[in-house]
């Protein structure tokens, strides 16, 4: 595996953090684990190419007089061989059919820490619907970015149905889940809809509309995500 390689998932947190406006204090390649044998013994088995394993909360010592704070344990697993391929063909350089696979993977794990992280940082729970649901909607604006700066003249139309339409659910990958991941899908697919109509718009405000509308989203409760997407999409 590249040195250079895990930078790859700096630049996406980097991307995802100017996206939304967002600041923490930890940068997702100190938690990447590329050997699926130092993963804690309930998760070894699994064989997905990215995961984010949250450890139950420890209580850090602190000062006398301080009650003590939970500390959470993550780590982010992402398989070496996936980021041997996206230092071959980096996805922020030029994303294409041969690479968008590999880039959604990584950025899924990408959008999931970030979204903990922040979560954490602002004592706020998050759950795991709204983790995958954003994950969704971070996989169409990030690619909807890149591939707009490779032809800024050209709308990538197809890329919502890529994503959403001919995506499929593994069940072995899905570990039970497959009904939370596809209403994470469907809502995302409804939000990134809404902003496929202010992208196409012609308006010269649209772009900061939709950077406008993507930080609010963030900031929103998770019931209150669900109830603004059934409102507005």
């Amino acid at each position: 595996m590249s040195g250079a390689a895990p930078m790859i998932l700096s630049r996406l947190q980097n991307l995802l953090g100017g996206i939304y406006d967002l600041s923490v204090d930890y940068d997702v390649y100190d938690f990447l684990v590329t050997d699926r044998a130092s993963l804690p013994s309930e998760v070894r088995h699994r064989r997905c190419e990215e995961d984010l394993i949250i450890a139950e909360p420890v209580c850090e010592p602190q000062a006398a007089g301080e009650a003590e704070r939970p500390a959470m344990q993550v780590s982010l697993y992402l398989d070496p061989a996936l980021i041997d391929r996206l230092a071959r063909e980096d996805p922020l350089q030029r994303l294409h059919g041969g690479n968008v696979a590999d880039c959604w993977a990584a950025l899924e794990g990408v959008s999931h820490f970030l979204c903990v992280a922040w979560h954490a940082d602002h004592d706020r729970p998050v759950s795991f619907l709204e983790l995958e649901m954003q994950a969704e909607v971070d996989k169409y604006v990030v690619s909807y970015l890149l591939l707009q700066r490779q032809s800024p003249r050209r709308f990538p139309a197809e890329l919502r149905r890529l994503l959403f339409d001919r995506a499929r659910i593994d069940p072995d990958l899905a570990d039970g889940r497959e009904a939370l991941y596809r209403r994470a899908s469907c809502y995302a697919e409804k939000f990134c809809r809404g902003l496929e109509r202010d992208l196409r718009s012609e308006r010269i405000d649209a772009g900061q509309k939709v950077l406008a509308r993507l930080r609010r989203f963030y900031r929103l409760p998770g019931a209150r995500k669900l109830a603004h997407i059934d409102s507005t999409g």
